[in-house]
């Protein structure tokens, strides 16, 4: 598999035993239809799951369904931007497919040693790094095993785990 070319959901497949996700930034994909959705009043219905199911979850409920603990971590400035308030509007719908997620105010992760991107780290062996433009559009990704970039994956994610507050306890 080329560099560039790996796929979340492909390398999830494959995962045995661990996937966490880091996301450092404020705003994503600002043109994403669902996004827009929300800014105009729109909000997902926990009650009507055929509503906001969608492949995405398939893949993270047949990955925890066979051992794989996933977790996300997200560092937020606060007040949070309209971004960030949309994604803590649609998280439910990860942690019902069974991926854990916490959340940390940026202020608490001054004295953290962080990668320089948003990455995904599989088997604690396996990074991918999410490259973004200024705008949060997805430039695509690439892959990494060297032990270094591994390690301090690793290292950041549970630094920033272990400081930060679970979905449910988070308030935007």
């Amino acid at each position: 598999m080329s560099l560039s070319a790996a796929k979340i959901d492909e390398l999830l497949r494959k995962t045995q035993r661990s996937a966490v996700h880091l996301e450092m930034r404020d705003g994503y994909m600002q043109d994403d239809p669902a996004f827009i959705a929300w800014k105009a009043g729109h909000r997902l219905d926990p009650s009507d799951r055929d509503s906001w199911w969608r492949p995405w979850l398939d893949v993270i409920a047949e990955a925890t369904g066979r051992g794989v603990a996933i977790r996300r971590a997200r560092i937020v400035s606060e007040p949070v931007s309209d971004y960030i308030r949309y994604e803590y509007d649609v998280t439910f719908p990860n942690v019902a497919a069974g991926e854990e997620v916490r959340w940390l105010p940026r202020r608490n992760a001054s004295d953290l040693a962080l990668p320089g991107n948003d990455f995904w780290l599989f088997d604690g062996r396996l990074v991918r790094w999410g490259h973004f433009s200024g705008d949060g559009d997805s430039l695509g990704g690439e892959l990494s095993e060297d032990p270094a970039a591994v390690q301090l994956c690793a290292e950041a994610f549970e630094a920033v785990w272990a400081s930060a507050t679970p979905h449910e306890k988070y308030n935007v």
